[in-house]
Formats: C-alpha cells, structure tokens, sequence
C-alpha cells in the first residue's frame, strides 16, 4: 500500500495523560507529513474499567489540542465502526478461521499444572506457559471438558526467530522460544486485547504502529498473529513499528496516567495552550533543529521524521515546558491572547467580554511576562474586579505594608489628588516627585507599597499603566484604604 495509515487507539479508562497524548502527536504528525490517514479507535472491551467520561475527555482532548482525525467516532469511515464495543462479529469471525486454519489452538493447562511441570523439568516455576497443549487430541480435550474445565485458545508461535526493524530502533530479534503461545481469546470466545489490537490494525489497513517503548516486548506476538491473519486471508503481514521514548517524572519513574502531573487537563486549566503544549510534547523524544526548541505544529508537519526520534528516556521537566508555552504566548497577536484570557478571568471570578477595551489595553501589559494564561489572569483580576470584592494578598500586605509604609501611600495620595489629566505619564512623575524626590526612596521602596495598594499583589502589570486603566477615584479609594491599613489617616 502507498499510502501511510497511522492510529491512535486508547482505552477509556481514566483522563487523558501526557504521555498518551505525546503518542497521539507523533502518530498525528507522521501521518499529516507523509499526506496519509490518521486513524482515531477507541478500545472499549473492558466493560468494568472503560466509561463514557473517559471517552468524551479523549475527545475533548483532541479537540482542544487540534489533533483531528481523517477516520473514527464521530466522524466514520470504511472500516467502521471504530469503537471496539461494536466490532465483536469481526473478532468471533477471524477467531474461527484462525482456529480451523490450525493457527490456534485450545488450551487446558491451570497455571498451577504449568508450574509443577516447570518444577519437574528443574526450570524456574515463573517461566510461564510451556506449549504443553499444542497437540492435544480431540479425546484429551474432551476428557478435560468432562472433568468442566474452560479452555483458553492460544496462537501456535513459529518455531523460529522473530526479526524486524524498528523505525526507531533499528533491528530486534526475539529468539525463538523467548515468546511462548499466547493466550487471544477466553473458551466463551470472548476476544482480548492481544487479539483485538492487531486484527483490527490489520483490518484496517495500518502501515505503520508507533507506540511506548513499554510494549516492545508484545511486539514478536503481535508479528506472529499478523503472520497468521494473513495466511487465512486477513490483512496484509506485520506493519513497521516504531517504539517511542517513555516519557517520566521526578526520578526518571514513568509518568503513568495515575501521576497528578501526568493529567492533560491540568495544563489546560493552568493556562497552557495548544501550541504550546504541543510544542514541548514534542520535544519528548524528537527536536526539530539541534539549536532549535520552539516552532509551530505545521512546522513540525513538514519537517517530522519518526526515524529521527530518539530512543532515549524522555523527562517531562515542567519548567521547560512553561517556557516553551510562554514563547507561544509572546508570539500571539495581541486580541487572540485577550480573547484566550476570557475563560480565565472567569475563573478568578470576574466577567469580562473578549472586546472589552480595558482587556485589550491591559492584555499586552501582561503578554510578556506570562507563563500561562492563569498568571496573566491572576494579574489582571485587580481591574475588573468590583470595588468590595478587592482584597490584598495576606502574604503581600504583610511584606509590604507595614507602618512604614504608611508615609509612602500618605505622600502617593496627596500628590496623586494634583495630577489633573489622569495619564500613564502624568501617574508617573507625580508618584516620582512626591516619593523618590519628596521622601528621597529607592523605587523600590517608594513603589512597592503602591503596587500593592492598587493591584493586590507584588506581581503586577506596569504600575502607571495599571493605574491609568484602573482611574482615578477608583486607584485613589485603594490607596486610601491601604494608608487605613497600614495605621494611617486618610
């Protein structure tokens, strides 16, 4: 086949993980490079484990970072349906030929049979299944049915070494015997997953497996089925694989769904956009220059080669990751960044339209000096925030205004209450004259007690500017109740 077919195939069993979504991109990104089909399956065969919740935040997810699918739910395709669930006539169907064709076998041995034979033999007792039950005869197994044991059906591995290249990793071998038959489907004929993923890869028509390094070791049974689906008819052999980096947290420990820090949503409510997380989920295995950390999502598209993928361990280091997002958030056009602020404020608790004029000047105030869109809320709540709503940060009015601070706001009040033209440049050379020049401070001392008066915080916009946005009576009413505050009179 010409054309490149990737899938992304998660079960819903949890919220989306970053290292989930990592494998979701680099699938992504191969297939939009190469101008093929990015196929989009949902695993939902474990009934106790999958939810609806789980689905719809897969979906949101995608949504959200952009990664749009040419095939699955919601959308369709020829080789629907693409959820699992609806997919069992197809796995009872390749099960049977499979099973006639001899492919398969059923299999009787308890795991305690297994292990005193492993005992018997002098082997360690942890190996695992031992083949036994290749060849049973028809009387052995209906002598086993007698006594009402339930049989698992297992694949007859080829009696040789398996060999292939991985895109990543160059050629792997797993010697013959390494990889015992293995168990595809339950005596009821319920499939499971080691039989589902690659039929319905192969039924699919996928040309290329990109997934965690954690799997490898499933890779040469995966190969071996392929093989066997091929032989009676099913799809076309094994793909070409290509086995990611795991990604990991604090002490090189793999980042597992079960991790806080591993949660997608968590970026997202922090203030992460799309571009930007992209961009350093990215960096998890891949670079698109040595030199060279922040670019676009159609950059990537053009320059992604999954050859180039690294198979070293990839740590997640959060401090990276918000310096890449803020990159992003410096390249914005000045409206997008206000507009994306909204939902933002929202959450610190002020309603504010994305054409608000006072959003769009102060929004570049903040652009800079932003890691995420909830810092840049955070420092803009002061000015759409209701005059009794406003609050002084307790760790921020204990550094900063204290008695001796009392002076300083006195003095910014009354030479504030001459300034006639309520200006950025007016706010500052009153405040210049009446603290730096009129009580002889450092700037830092002569502002840091005003900065928080006015904004509530000691991280704040530019003081002047913020002061213009504010107004006059509203900044003068702050102040004055910070000069109450700190002891003072006003």
């Amino acid at each position: 086949m010409s054309t490149v077919r990737v899938r992304f195939c998660p079960s819903p069993t949890g919220t989306p993980h970053v290292g989930l979504i990592r494998t979701a991109l680099f699938n992504w990104a191969h297939a939009r490079h190469h101008e093929g089909v990015f196929v989009f399956r949902i695993e939902d065969t474990d009934a106790q484990r999958d939810s609806i919740e789980s689905y719809e935040a897969i979906l949101d997810a995608l949504r959200w970072l952009g990664l749009d699918w040419d095939e699955g739910p919601e959308k369709g395709g020829p080789h629907g349906p693409y959820r699992q669930s609806e997919r069992r006539d197809l796995y009872r169907d390749a099960l049977g030929r499979l099973v006639q064709a001899g492919e398969v076998y059923e299999s009787y041995s308890t795991a305690e049979e297994i292990e005193a034979r492993h005992r018997a033999a002098g082997r360690d007792p942890k190996l695992g299944y031992d083949n036994a039950d290749r060849d049973l005869t028809e009387e052995q197994k209906q002598a086993f049915r007698v006594e009402g044991r339930k049989p698992v059906f297992r694949l007859r591995m080829p009696d040789r070494d398996i060999t292939f290249t991985d895109l990543i990793r160059g050629e792997i071998t797993f010697k013959h015997g390494q990889v015992p038959d293995f168990v595809l489907a339950r005596g009821d004929g319920t499939p499971l997953y080691p039989l589902t993923n690659p039929l319905d890869d192969a039924l699919m028509d996928i040309t290329h497996v990109l997934r965690g390094e954690d799997l490898l070791s499933s890779t040469p049974r995966q190969i071996a089925l392929l093989e066997a689906l091929q032989r009676v008819g099913i799809g076309n052999g094994p793909f070409q694989y290509a086995h990611l980096p795991l990604v990991t947290g604090e002490g090189n420990r793999k980042l597992s769904k079960r991790d806080p820090e591993s949660n997608l949503f968590h970026y997202r409510d922090r203030g992460f956009v799309p571009e930007g997380l992209l961009n350093y989920l990215a960096l998890l295995g891949w670079s698109i220059a040595d030199d060279r950390d922040v670019f676009s999502l159609d950059e990537m598209v053009a320059a992604f080669d999954v050859s180039r993928v690294s198979s070293n361990t990839a740590r997640f280091d959060l401090k990276k990751a918000e310096a890449i997002n803020a990159a992003h958030l410096r390249a914005l056009e000045p409206a997008d960044f206000a507009r994306r602020l909204v939902p933002y404020l929202a959450a610190q608790g002020v309603a504010v339209s994305a054409d608000d004029p006072v959003l769009a000047a102060a929004a570049p105030l903040v652009q800079e000096r932003s890691q995420v869109l909830s810092d840049a809320a955070r420092m803009l709540r002061f000015l759409f925030v209701p005059e009794e709503d406003f609050e002084l940060d307790p760790d921020a009015a204990a550094k900063t205004l204290g008695a001796d601070a009392e002076p300083v706001l006195t003095a910014a009040v009354k030479g504030l209450e001459q300034v006639e033209e309520w200006t950025t440049t007016a706010i500052e050379e009153s405040l210049k004259a009446s603290l730096v020049d009129g009580l002889g401070l450092k700037p830092r001392k002569a502002f840091g007690p005003v900065r928080v008066a006015i904004s509530g915080r000691t991280v704040s916009p530019p003081l002047y500017e913020s002061m213009e946005l504010l107004g006059r009576d509203r900044s003068l009413r702050r102040l004055g109740g910070a000069v109450q505050a700190s002891g003072g009179v006003v």
